[in-house]
């Protein structure tokens, strides 16, 4: 699939959301040659705009110009490689992910209204909103943000 699905979790039942429940998804890659660590999975973050370039790469093509997205080949063949950051949005919000963190930015119009950050490590549940107690790691994550969707 393309999401997943919230069981309840945040007084939600069913997708679409900014949550890490709605956002994650499973990923299954199998093809020729990749024998050496088949099988192993990896919770490595990765966009579903990674498929196309990987396809790319496995079959030798040469991918378009402008193509959006970064071949997965590298975690296909080291399963334990660092993923990377994934942004999503849904109506006036923006989210993004990192290895450690998800902070989601909800607007008005052009005006940031309020911010969520989690922190992954101490938190996977997303329960605890810490945007107030760290300021600083909200505004980095909120330009590293800007500058994947620009």
């Amino acid at each position: 699939g393309d999401h997943g699905w919230h069981l309840g979790e945040h007084a939600i039942w069913g997708k679409h959301s900014l949550f890490e429940e709605s956002l994650r998804s499973p990923l299954v890659v199998i093809a020729p040659g990749l024998k050496k660590n088949n099988g192993t999975p990896t919770n490595a973050i990765v966009e579903t705009v990674d498929i196309f370039p990987t396809l790319c790469d496995l079959t030798r093509l040469q991918p378009p110009p402008g193509l959006v997205g970064t071949s997965l080949l590298l975690h296909l063949e080291n399963p334990a490689a660092p993923g990377r950051t994934a942004i999503s949005y849904k109506g006036g919000s923006e989210t993004i992910r990192t290895e450690r963190y998800r902070l989601v930015r909800h607007s008005k119009g052009d005006k940031v209204s309020h911010l969520e950050l989690y922190d992954h490590e101490n938190d996977s549940g997303e329960i605890e909103n810490i945007a107030g107690s760290q300021p600083d790691l909200a505004a980095a994550l909120s330009k590293k943000l800007d500058a994947k969707l620009n």
